[in-house]
């Protein structure tokens, strides 16, 4: 497994030639500043684009509790958005590294359809990923109730 920065040819080419490929299409900026599992996708659409120029379907995926095991700083979250804004370079600071109970949920795969604009493609993903988080994830998310769910039963009692 690699983590690459990617143009929509060479993503294209890697499921061309038959492999899989995650895309995460908020990349840092949704790592580093998201909020009780919100997408900020903002107009990001390569991800769509890549999956059509590949006539590949696109299979939604959600880890829960991610958000748990590592958390940035909120003190000085506007000026970290800003330096965001203007280097593209994640300056905010990360803490955690706690053992939270992680899931990843895999979504219906949506199809590749070739009468589909990558700003349709989009939204169906988005609506896709947003049904597992609201079906699988405790909002707004809990450090101790996420490490808590470790315990055998616990999750299906208070989820």
């Amino acid at each position: 497994m690699k983590v690459i920065p990617g143009t929509v040819q060479s993503c294209s080419n890697i499921l061309k030639e038959g492999n899989l490929l995650a895309i995460s299409p908020g990349g840092v900026y949704e790592a580093q500043f998201s909020h009780h599992y919100t997408l900020m996708w903002k107009k990001r659409l390569g991800f769509a684009k890549v999956a059509l120029d590949a006539k590949v379907p696109v299979i939604p995926m959600f880890t829960e509790n991610v958000r748990e095991a590592f958390r940035t700083m909120s003190i000085g979250r506007r000026l970290f958005l800003k330096l965001y804004a203007r280097f593209k370079f994640p300056f905010a600071p990360l803490y955690g590294g706690f053992p939270v109970k992680m899931v990843t949920h895999l979504g219906k795969p949506i199809p590749y359809d070739p009468g589909i604009t990558p700003e349709q493609l989009q939204a169906k993903v988005a609506s896709a990923i947003e049904d597992l988080i609201s079906k699988h994830q405790r909002r707004p998310g809990n450090i101790f109730y996420a490490l808590l769910e470790r315990i055998p039963n616990f999750r299906k009692k208070h989820l």
